[in-house]
């Protein structure tokens, strides 16, 4: 595969012609698809793979050289630029695999890294892009368009859940936020199908009754909709409230539930 062989992302227009690509369709869908320029992409999925050698415990220097980079200088600053932080300090962090898939409400992100799902949310590009800098503080990045076994089993749940033969998701996840917004996560994912809650409620839920409104804001900052029902919260007086997707999109999720 050209994106494997080709160390820093380099790819040539001749390179790509001589392997019967045109280039030009070649950046169009990678912009379409990837969200980003091929060279980017390619760049992204060596650099993403250095971390997890890195995570596996092989020293820099072993890892640049399996990279195929010239130097370690530059190895060092594609990798600050891609990841945000320096080869060294990236050992604790970990690339998020990032797919999209289509639903009846339409397109949806999903990210994944070894610990479970971590990202879930509809295709707004401005809200996609809101998550995408929350996800690289918590987990360090970079993120990665490639298939992974959390996605795919999330996929099938999806599926089954569209079709009204699943009410609860088993899906690994990955959460991490602040304790209060966990703990708000947590209430939300025991609000049973078919049932709504108050932000009232889901306050009491997790001790703190006088925390409504910052129980409102961690709903909001929720970053797996849909397994973790953000979308079964309301107001207290039974109006919808708020929805990071689109009030259409938290109506239409109700009543898929309680239909």
């Amino acid at each position: 595969m050209l994106a494997e062989s080709n160390p820093a992302g380099r790819v040539s227009d001749a390179t790509l012609h001589s392997a019967g690509i045109d280039p030009v369709r070649l950046r169009r869908h990678a912009q379409r698809v990837h969200g980003v320029t091929f060279h980017a992409w390619c760049r992204s999925r060596l650099i993403a793979r250095a971390q997890r050698r890195l995570q596996d415990g092989a020293s820099v220097d072993r890892v640049i050289l399996e990279s195929g980079y010239d130097s370690h200088s530059g190895f060092r600053d594609a990798f600050t630029r891609v990841t945000g932080r320096t080869p060294g300090r990236a050992k604790t962090s970990e690339p998020i695999a990032i797919t999209c898939l289509d639903s009846p409400l339409g397109p949806l992100v999903t990210g994944a890294i070894a610990e479970g799902v971590c990202l879930l949310e509809f295709g707004d590009r401005r809200r996609v892009e809101q998550q995408a800098q929350r996800l690289a503080r918590r987990f360090g990045g970079p993120l990665v368009s490639e298939d992974h076994p959390h996605l795919h089993h999330l996929a099938t749940e999806l599926e089954e859940y569209w079709s009204g033969l699943r009410r609860r998701f088993t899906v690994p996840l990955a959460v991490r936020g602040t304790p209060f917004e966990e703990a708000t996560w947590r209430a939300l994912r025991a609000v049973p199908w078919g049932e709504t809650r108050s932000y009232g409620d889901i306050a009491v839920a997790i001790g703190n009754p006088g925390a409504v409104r910052a129980v409102g804001s961690a709903n909001g900052r929720n970053r797996i909709a849909i397994v973790i029902p953000c979308h079964r919260v309301v107001n207290a007086d039974g109006k919808l409230g708020g929805y990071g997707g689109g009030l259409w999109r938290k109506r239409r999720l109700l009543e898929l539930e309680q239909g």
